[in-house]
């Protein structure tokens, strides 16, 4: 029986991908002395879209959603006035 592989939660440009699959090939060859195929470097590369960038991915969603949340919060305090005059320093 096969295993079904998990969809990726992100996508590369085939230009974005060519580029990763060169990079993962340069880094084997350098570090290690062995010469990969574009074929085994894009299973490295699928390997690590499928089940290792989805941890980044959700990481950085957490962290912007902490961030916002943290700048929403210190808007919340500040008087109205201050805030007015805070949208119009930046405009």
């Amino acid at each position: 029986m096969a295993v079904k592989k998990k969809p990726p939660i992100l996508t590369l440009t085939p230009e974005q991908e060519n580029e990763a699959n060169h990079k993962i090939k340069r880094f084997m060859e350098d570090r290690f002395e062995l010469d990969l195929g574009s074929f085994e470097a894009a299973e490295i590369l699928e390997l690590f879209t499928r089940e290792i960038a989805p941890h980044y991915y959700n990481r950085a969603i957490f962290d912007v959603q902490t961030h916002l949340k943290e700048r929403f919060e210190s808007n919340r305090k500040r008087p109205v006035g201050a805030r007015e005059k805070l949208i119009s320093e930046r405009s």
